[in-house]
C-alpha cells in the first residue's frame, strides 16, 4: 500500500500500486520535489504497536 503526500504532508492519494500514485502526481503536475511516496505496509508494525487509549480517568474535575 502506497501513500503520496504533498510537501504540506497532507494525504493526497493512497493505493495498492506504487505506479498509480505516481501517475497521480503526474495528473496534477505535481514534482518529485513536491511529494513524498511512502510504503505504508511497511509502517503496519509501528501502528499496531500504538496504545491508543486516552482514558483520563485520572484528570476528572
Amino acid at each position: 500500500m502506497y501513500g503520496l503526500y504533498d510537501k504540506e504532508g497532507i494525504l493526497r492519494f493512497i493505493n495498492s500500486d506504487k505506479d498509480a500514485c505516481i501517475a497521480y502526481a503526474e495528473l496534477f503536475q505535481l514534482h518529485s520535489t513536491n511529494y513524498c511516496l511512502m510504503d505504508l505496509t511497511s509502517d503496519t508494525k509501528k501502528v499496531m504497536d500504538t496504545n491508543f487509549d486516552q482514558s483520563q480517568e485520572g484528570n476528572n474535575n
